[in-house]
């Protein structure tokens, strides 16, 4: 028997592959002689350069980059035997690089994941893939723009200050400095999010009350985020802030596609194809994939719906192994997962469902293969 482990990582608790190896923990308790297939993803958020490196093969670099409150932070970037780079935008500019009572979007800034562009070019890599996800910014990219060459003056040609709080401010865009290799460089967004720029589906409302804004904030943000893109059209010429993913990050995959002719692309989708999911999949009797917690929003470019539509066209069953199961969940049948099994055995507090989650990704595995096997004796 194959089975085939390919889950996202478990937020707070475990990254993909630990993820991975304790599910297989839980399969061999049970079936001890079955062919297991390990394949951690992601789906362009935390864990993406490490589930594509761990796939594909690849050498991991670290550099002192910006953090979202200006302060420096070491961040790691991959570079795959290609030539491609691998950044997440969280491991320069993400929320839990920010303590959550220093959390402040007025004044984040996504310049350190401007700086992991520049040092992947540097090192001469001319295609370069962004994971969005987990920011703890609302700038609308301006932080990015600025660490490479971009110019945001206020009307007495003053540089903006960093953060969403200044985009009001915003009067013209200085392009003299911008740095020439942009125009040489492809970039891909990876990116679960579909939401516009502004608006209430916007990066402001959705987003940034996570962040630390309060609804006073909330909606100053998303008011300066308007200003801004009024700004950027005129210069760039494009209109583009009502196209999903332009929220995503807080505004980042707008930045990215104003300002570095970035393309937009479905986060677990562009990591399935980069590692070669299909062919690897092939002949497999089960997929056990899983997350943090699934739901209905799960059916939006999540691993779990993304690999179950990739094995529905094989005909290979899936199982997700979930820490939490959520609201109008039937609806992720439909996407090919055949059924669900929660890692929490009993009424627990979240701090101890977080620090358990490995013992329980594996009991929940096991108890998941006893239910098979008994299918298979019937």
């Amino acid at each position: 028997m194959k089975i085939v482990i390919a889950t996202d990582s478990f937020k707070g608790s475990m990254t993909s592959i630990e993820a991975s190896e304790h599910i297989e923990a839980g399969i061999n308790r049970v079936f001890s002689d079955c062919n297991i297939i390990k394949i951690p993803v992601a789906d362009g958020g935390e864990g993406t350069v490490d589930s594509i490196l761990n796939s594909y093969g690849g050498e991991y670099y670290s550099l002192v980059v910006t953090d979202p409150l200006l302060t420096p932070v070491n961040a790691v970037y991959g570079i795959l035997n290609d030539g491609t780079a691998l950044i997440e935008m969280a491991s320069a500019s993400g929320l839990p690089l920010v303590p959550e009572s220093a959390r402040d979007p007025l004044r984040a800034t996504t310049k350190g994941t401007g700086e992991m562009i520049l040092s992947a070019m540097n090192r001469k890599c001319r295609r370069i893939i962004v994971g969005l996800g987990g920011s703890a910014t609302t700038d609308g990219g301006v932080g990015m723009a600025q660490a490479l060459g971009y110019s945001f003056l206020d009307s007495s040609g003053k540089e903006l200050t960093s953060g969403g709080g200044s985009l009001n401010k915003l009067s013209y865009i200085d392009t003299a400095n911008v740095d020439p290799r942009l125009k040489d460089t492809e970039i891909i967004i990876a990116s679960d999010v579909i939401n516009p720029l502004f608006g209430k589906n916007g990066a402001a409302y959705v987003f940034s009350p996570q962040k630390g804004a309060d609804s006073a904030t909330v909606k100053r943000l998303d008011e300066n985020l308007r200003h801004f893109d009024s700004i950027v059209k005129g210069y760039c010429d494009i209109q583009i802030a009502s196209e999903p993913g332009t929220g995503a990050a807080g505004g980042l995959g707008y930045g990215l596609m104003a300002f570095c002719s970035a393309t937009m692309k479905s986060g677990i989708n562009m990591i399935l194809d980069t590692i070669d999911f299909d062919s690897r999949i092939e002949n497999a009797d089960l997929i056990i994939t899983g997350e943090g917690k699934i739901d209905g929003q799960s059916i939006f470019g999540k691993v779990p719906t993304g690999i179950a539509e990739r094995a529905k066209k094989k005909n290979i069953p899936v199982l997700v192994i979930a820490g939490g199961i959520g609201d109008d969940i039937n609806q992720v049948y439909e996407y090919g997962i055949s059924s669900i099994m929660s890692t929490v055995n009993k009424a627990m507090p979240l701090s101890d469902a977080i620090s358990q989650a490995p013992e329980l990704l594996s009991d929940a595995t096991e108890r998941a293969m006893r239910i098979m096997q008994i299918g298979m004796n019937l």
